[in-house]
């Protein structure tokens, strides 16, 4: 439905749709066919960025580069391209030719055409200075920004350059291209080349500053990394020799064997110890009283030799302890186990022939075993005493350990930190070795023209205007909120709508000529409707016979309304009695001018005889004035006056005023049966005619609906025409 209503929008303005996009292609056409003709010039700069061939040698880590990082490099070198230095550079050259060279670029400018010889040769000086010293002119000069304006005036400043130069990455390759258009094919082949010199030149002095601050930064960073590095070591060297520390690893390591090595002989000499007392406290048992004085009397000799050898052998087992088990103290306590051996021998000898023989092997045992366990005994003393000594050194090496680790991280973090600045220092240097990469490997020549824009311009201007009136024209078709057909009245307002009346162009209606003619498609269509409109009144009057007719707002064509349903009626073969209740504005009287005023029958002055006519029409005006009906009578005497008049007439319809009246039209609405309200096209529902249309809605029964009058002219077969009422 909106779609339908937007196209009939567009059919109403096809003249401006038509229109406007012709003057536009008018105007275009007028301002373009003087346009010079357009040279496109290209060049190409290889960068060497993802050209592994030249990255090797350079930077390893180029080759394995991410694309986002190619990418940023490759946007860095495009706008570096577009600096104003850089454009200040080509504008000073360009200005230079045109001011020297018999064939210049481009006409000179108005501003170029006043200057005498002295101010060219003046120009030209300052020009060649700036461009040698590549500064930019001082606008705060009066001179300069002279000189400045008349760059300007050719065309050669860096704003009109940048606007016809286009600089892009050539797919995902390593070249940049550089596209100038321009009126002129040598100047756009000279603003490209120029422009790679120009930069090419600033890239590498660049570069090659940067490189060379970097090298002296790395070198002077290395030395006093080195020497810090080197510090430290020394500080290291001296504390050792101070502390007589020569490996503290390998000291701690022998320390650390020895101690386990005394703690596991000390282990096996305590189980010895335990063995052997557990072993003679055995053999005692064997022995009694007697036993062992016999043989105490018989070896009291034999055995203090034994006691003897026994110290000696105890005193040579605590050297050979301390010496670390040292062999030459081997030899000496085998030679005195021997002697010892003998010596117990000997004591056995004694007797041998004694009774007590049958105890020989356990005396000889415990012999044995008192032997051991003295020297057990003496083994773990000095074992004890040597572990001790051995701990005590170990202790003393532990804050030589701390002492000696902090000197040892500091030293590895120097080195490390040597070590990487040294690396990026030999990289650096190896790159300020090389030659600049950037290159341009593809000149800019003159170029043909290129294919005029002129027709293409003309045409997207009538199209663009084109569609800029239909873009307006939606915006205010979307925006307008305002009543144009039937539907949209009873979707606004909740109410039913009876029928709508077309929009008519006179002022003075012939309603016996349009129920009459057949040729004019106008009059014919207004009929119709009116019809239409007619026939869903009656059925809603049912047996009703007074209709009033009212509007919110004077104008909205009322009493047209009333007159047409008053004709309408008629036809039908009613008897119609048409009223002038509108005393502000009575249009109906001074029309039909009657001669019988509605101010005499409710005063008993005429009857309703003198009402009546020979026509199917009768009227009654109103004298008009500043009165409301119920100040013309009583209301029950207004009742019985209409009740009179429905007796004789079928239909009786009265025209009230606005509702905007407040009491003058509403008075009217107690005495009538149907109350229909006329409403004009194209107009919006405010608040305040909101607040009008809640009162029909409190009428209930008695409004039976709106009539839309005004409508559009419609040059389609009208529609079944019908009262619409929003569900």
């Amino acid at each position: 439905m909106e779609m339908s209503n937007f196209l009939k929008l567009l059919g109403r303005q096809k003249f401006t749709l038509i229109a406007v996009p012709l003057i536009a292609i008018v105007l275009t056409y007028f301002l373009v066919r003087k346009m010079p003709d357009s040279y496109t010039s290209k060049g190409r700069v290889a960068t060497g960025l993802v050209d592994q061939s030249q990255q090797e040698l350079i930077n390893n880590q180029s080759a394995d580069a991410g694309e986002n990082k190619i990418n940023q490099e490759f946007s860095n070198l495009i706008q570096m391209m577009q600096l104003k230095k850089i454009f200040d550079q080509v504008s000073y050259q360009l200005i230079i030719h045109d001011l020297t060279d018999k064939n210049p670029y481009r006409k000179p400018s108005k501003l170029l055409g006043y200057l005498n010889k002295d101010s060219k040769k003046h120009a030209i000086e300052v020009f060649e200075q700036k461009y040698k010293s590549r500064e930019p002119l001082s606008l705060w000069d009066d001179d300069q920004k002279g000189l400045n304006d008349l760059i300007s005036s050719m065309g050669y400043d860096d704003q009109s350059l940048r606007k016809k130069l286009t600089i892009y990455r050539a797919n995902n390759s390593d070249f940049i291209d550089l596209e100038f258009e321009s009126d002129s094919p040598l100047l756009s082949a000279s603003v490209i080349n120029t422009l790679c010199q120009e930069f090419i030149v600033y890239y590498s002095f660049l570069v090659r500053e940067n490189q060379m601050k970097a090298v002296n930064f790395l070198d002077s960073l290395m030395k006093m990394k080195r020497g810090v590095m080197n510090g430290q070591m020394q500080d290291l060297k001296n504390y050792k020799i101070t502390n007589r520390v020569l490996n503290l690893n390998e000291q701690a390591k022998s320390l650390y064997g020895q101690i386990s090595d005394f703690e596991t002989k000390k282990e096996m000499t305590d189980k010895d110890i335990i063995a052997d007392q557990g072993a003679l406290e055995s053999i005692d048992k064997k022995f009694n009283e007697q036993d062992r004085r016999y043989l105490e009397s018989t070896l009291t000799k034999i055995n203090q030799e034994i006691v003897n050898t026994k110290d000696n052998l105890k005193q040579l087992s605590q050297e050979y302890v301390k010496s670390n088990y040292d062999v030459r103290y081997k030899s000496k306590i085998d030679s005195l186990q021997t002697l010892l051996t003998s010596q117990i021998n000997q004591s056995t000898d004694k007797y041998i022939l004694n009774p007590l023989a049958a105890k020989e092997s356990l005396v000889m045992q415990k012999l044995n075993l008192e032997v051991q366990l003295e020297l057990a005994k003496n083994s773990v003393n000095t074992l004890k005493s040597e572990l001790v000594k051995l701990n005590e050194k170990f202790d003393r090496l532990v804050p030589h350990e701390a002492v000696i680790q902090s000197y040892e991280t500091e030293i590895d973090i120097a080195s490390k930190e040597y070590i990487e600045i040294l690396k990026k220092f030999n990289q650096t240097s190896l790159e300020s070795s090389f030659s600049v990469r950037l290159r341009q490997i593809e000149l800019a020549m003159p170029g043909g023209a290129q294919p005029s824009k002129k027709s293409l311009m003309i045409v997207l201007a009538g199209m663009l205007s084109f569609v800029f009136c239909m873009v307006v024209m939606f915006v205010l078709f979307y925006l307008d909120d305002s009543i144009h057909v039937s539907k949209e009245l009873a979707d606004k307002t909740n109410l039913p709508v009876l029928g709508f009346l077309p929009f008519i162009k006179t002022s003075v209606i012939d309603l016996q000529n349009v129920w009459t003619e057949e040729n004019d498609k106008t009059k014919i269509e207004f009929r119709n409707l009116l019809r239409s409109t007619r026939f869903e009144i009656e059925n809603e009057m049912k047996n009703g016979k007074t209709l009033l007719v009212t509007s919110i707002k004077p104008f909205e064509g009322k009493t047209i309304t009333a007159l047409s349903l008053a004709y309408a009626f008629s036809v039908i073969n009613k008897k119609v009695l048409l009223i002038d209740g509108n005393f502000g504005d009575p249009v109906i009287t001074s029309t039909y001018q009657s001669d019988l005023f509605l101010e005499d029958y409710l005063n008993d002055k005429i009857s309703v005889k003198e009402i009546v006519t020979g026509n199917k029409i009768s009227t009654l005006g109103t004298k008009g004035g500043d009165v409301s009906l119920l100040e013309l009578s009583d209301e029950k005497n207004i009742r019985e006056k209409i009740n009179a008049l429905e007796k004789v007439f079928d239909v009786i319809i009265i025209e009230m005023a606005a509702l905007e009246t407040m009491n003058r039209s509403k008075e009217w609405v107690a005495f009538g049966d149907k109350l229909v309200t006329v409403f004009s096209a194209n107009q919006t529902i405010t608040p305040a005619k909101n607040d009008e249309v809640n009162y029909l809605k409190g009428l209930d029964d008695k409004f039976i609906g709106w009539v839309l009058n005004k409508v559009g002219n419609r040059k389609h077969k009208p529609k079944k025409q019908g009262w619409f009422r929003k569900k």
